[in-house]
């Protein structure tokens, strides 16, 4: 899979949806977490059409962990599925090089989405009294009844855990999917086009930021970044 020329990650997030995701995020309250470093829940669609930008992925992750080495860590679970109902999980990861191997050794393959199963591993986290601050979900489509990951969804968001998805590609299906389930977990939805991988890198950083030290910490985060963050600051004025 290291072999593979590395495509740039979409073509460019449009204003627009930039605009809608980060309006969310400002609304969203801050949820206490008893442990001293945030907990992400990392979850990425490995079915074959997302094989192009999987690499880029990997790259990106490391971002989570440095940006919120400050605010007293970051502890990432990895969940991912593939092929005929294969979903997995890691442990709580909080080192970028573990996380960046575990990432680097999967390979994608033909499948159905399985969305539902990175919700209810999710949440059966927090009812076993664990930690989660956030979860992303990072997908270009959804084949599921949207009537029961609906209702996972707003599940998520009575225990206090954001969805945030970030799409890539221009499903209409999926847009509209997505668009509900992050609305029913109290989280955003942001659709990627096809341009440079930054932008979903300063989008990820965002979240883990939020999941790491709440909003004091997002907008010291966007007052220093790069010109997208700038203009998230203007957006959470």
């Amino acid at each position: 899979m290291n072999d593979r020329k590395k495509p740039s990650i979409v073509k460019h997030s449009t204003e627009k949806s930039i605009d809608s995701f980060l309006e969310q995020l400002d609304k969203l309250p801050t949820r206490q977490s008893s442990s001293q470093a945030g907990r992400l829940v990392f979850a990425m669609d490995a079915s074959a059409s997302r094989a192009a930008t999987w690499d880029i992925a990997c790259d990106l992750q490391s971002q989570m962990f440095t940006q919120t080495a400050a605010l007293g860590g970051l502890e990432i679970k990895l969940v991912y599925f593939r092929g005929i109902r294969e979903c997995k999980a890691t442990k709580w990861i909080s080192e970028s090089p573990k996380l960046l191997r575990l990432m680097s050794s999967v390979t994608c393959l033909a499948g159905r989405t399985q969305i539902e199963r990175v919700i209810r591993h999710t949440l059966a986290e927090v009812h076993g009294g664990g930690d989660v601050n956030a979860l992303v979900y990072v997908g270009d489509s959804m084949e599921e009844s949207l009537d029961l990951l609906g209702d996972l969804a707003g599940q998520l968001g009575l225990s206090g855990v954001p969805m945030f998805i970030f799409q890539e590609g221009h499903n209409p299906i999926a847009a509209q999917a997505f668009a509900q389930l992050a609305k029913l977990s109290g989280g955003a939805h942001c659709t990627l086009d096809q341009q440079s991988a930054s932008q979903l890198g300063e989008l990820l950083s965002a979240v883990a930021i939020f999941a790491a030290g709440g909003r004091r910490a997002l907008d010291e985060y966007c007052r220093l970044a790069g010109p997208l963050s700038k203009k998230l600051v203007k957006q959470l004025k």
